[in-house]
């Protein structure tokens, strides 16, 4: 190994910056004290106490108006291609197997490429990325209407065209919601994250509405060629939007290396952990609803309508209940702050309850739509929580993380309530589910901690990268040594905790604390890094958060000169 000369007294690894004077900013909060969730009702200033209103992000932004109106015609394309090829395979085959797996075909891209294609979006040029993946889903569209109208159609092929078109989507969804963020103010992003729970919800009625309609007037191939109408369309929506990406001098990370990033950081955020847990948690319980609503349908029939008319009225129903719920959410929101998920999981197992139990389809109805509220307002706030722990760098790749775990839970409980409806009975299902669901819950929150304020986690500039010429092969090592008065040598591993974390969540691929058998007041801190390129990103990823960090290091440092600081690079 070879030592590279450090800059006198400064600590320029990626975490302490140099000793030279930043420019004037706000003073750096106190130890430990964090900036507030702006969706929190806690917000100590006036405006942040004020509800804002649910189209506020429309009226404010019109690029956001924009990506909102290719959303929303995504999500009608979507559930109209889902309806029309399961409808479709239903005269291809008589296989109760192959017409399953048209909702899986559509459904595991989604589960298998998140990480992918989070990665790819926080890589790449977004605009450009989001531009792709919709002539991609154009593209799938315009095959499926010309093998259907050239009379190619087959079950294997039609499950191989969704799945294509479950690609489009699961690399489409991370990049949407990396965008949010840029389009609006942080004051209005839950707002924004509502109206797109709108657009989801709304589109959840129409889509199938506008298929069933179709198909019965015209047949499947026209809804094909309205999807690929709309998918071309909105593309070229995507075209004419101007975004600029601004270059990276040290170039685009390499995919692997960024899901390596991508998985760590989660891994290494106790926030990003506790709104998966939470998340898995909720959709664990909440999938039993719709995963048996197709069998809870049948307990009505003769109501009013026939099974088929009163599944369709109960998922338009749970729609138009989160149709209703987003319209109230930033109050719900200023009054509930941080117990809203709890809250909405009780309701939602309550509604649960009463779907099983109601005698009549009309109670049915109120009780799915009781559960459309509970499901948006809980989705939103973990949601919300999801993009305020994440900073811009890994955003996509964080919000693919929070993304498959609703696809894990959902799939988890889907499975599990299906098989105790087989063993018991549907409404014992629905019951046990909703229990179930709100003891993991309290079980979650109790388990799985994380701190209701935010840390800052806007870019930072207070650190210099260094300029040594290095190789871009063989990993760099860090070793930057602290000198510690040993009474308070506990209180400072104990910190040093939240340095490892810090460090990994900004790429290293190795972090330890050395302490020195010989002078018990030395420390050294090593951070390992994949290579000179990776150990210069981690500049560029410093919070405001990560600069008080810093300091709050440095007072337990006791010695006149700041920490010093070696690094190395591997050799042959």
């Amino acid at each position: 190994m070879s030592e590279a000369s450090p800059p006198p007294s400064s600590d320029s690894s990626g975490a302490h910056g140099p000793a030279a004077p930043v420019p004037p900013a706000p003073a750096p909060a106190p130890a430990g004290q964090v900036l507030e969730d702006p969706a929190s009702p806690h917000s100590r200033s006036p405006q942040a106490s004020k509800p804002v209103s649910t189209w506020a992000p429309l009226v404010a932004s019109p690029s956001f108006r924009m990506l909102w109106g290719v959303t929303l015609a995504a999500n009608i394309c979507m559930w109209m291609n889902d309806v029309a090829a399961a409808w479709m395979m239903t005269s291809l085959t008589t296989s109760p197997v192959l017409v399953a797996l048209v909702q899986t075909a559509s459904t595991l891209p989604v589960f298998l490429l998140g990480l992918p294609s989070g990665a790819l979006a926080d890589i790449l040029d977004r605009r450009r990325y989001v531009i792709a993946t919709q002539f991609l889903v154009a593209t799938v569209a315009v095959l499926l209407c010309i093998t259907v109208a050239m009379g190619w159609m087959t079950a294997p092929l039609l499950l191989a065209l969704t799945f294509a078109n479950g690609i489009g989507t699961a690399m489409r969804w991370p990049v949407f919601s990396a965008l949010l963020p840029e389009m609006v103010s942080k004051a209005h992003l839950p707002s924004a994250m509502a109206l797109n729970g709108v657009a989801m919800n709304a589109s959840r009625i129409v889509g199938p509405l506008v298929a069933g309609a179709i198909i019965a007037s015209l047949g499947s191939a026209w809804v094909f060629v309205l999807n690929a109408v709309l998918s071309i369309l909105s593309g070229i929506v995507l075209v004419r939007w101007k975004r600029h990406q601004p270059e990276n001098p040290l170039g685009r990370e390499r995919l692997h290396s960024a899901m390596r990033v991508g998985l760590q950081f989660v891994k290494e955020s106790p926030r990003m952990r506790a709104v998966i847990a939470r998340t898995v948690a909720f959709f664990f319980m909440s999938t039993a609803i719709m995963a048996l609503l197709p069998l809870t349908a049948q307990r009505f029939e003769g109501h009013f309508v026939g099974g088929a008319g009163t599944f369709t009225i109960l998922l338009a129903s749970m729609g138009a209940g989160a149709i209703i719920s987003a319209m109230f959410l930033p109050r719900l929101r200023q009054a509930l702050g941080e117990k809203l998920v709890i809250v909405g999981t009780c309701v939602m197992a309550l509604a649960t309850v009463g779907v099983a139990l109601v005698p009549h389809l009309l109670l049915a109805i109120a009780c799915m739509m009781v559960a459309g509220m509970a499901l948006i307002s809980t989705a939103n706030s973990l949601g919300v929580k999801a993009q305020m722990a994440l900073p811009n760098w890994v955003r996509a790749r964080g919000m693919a993380a929070y993304q498959m775990s609703i696809m894990g839970g959902t799939a988890i409980g889907a499975a599990l309530w299906g098989k105790v409806a087989s063993l018991t009975s549907v409404p014992t299902s629905l019951m046990a589910a909703a229990v179930t669901g709100v003891l993991v819950m309290l079980l979650v929150q109790r388990l799985v901690t994380e701190r209701q304020a935010l840390e800052d986690l806007s870019p930072s500039k207070a650190w210099i990268p260094p300029t040594h010429d290095r190789p871009e092969g063989g990993r760099v090592v860090v070793q930057i040594e602290y000198r510690i008065n040993p009474a308070k040598a506990r209180r400072f591993r104990t910190l040093m905790q939240e340095s490892r974390r810090s460090r990994l969540r900004q790429g290293a691929v190795g972090w330890s604390l050395l302490h020195s058998m010989e002078q018990p007041e030395r420390y050294v801190e090593q951070i390992v890094d994949e290579s000179w390129t990776e150990h210069l990103r981690r500049f560029e990823r410093v919070t405001a958060a990560d600069v008080a960090l810093r300091e709050r290091k440095l007072a337990f440092h006791v010695h006149d000169t700041p920490p010093t600081v070696r690094r190395y690079f591997e050799t042959d």
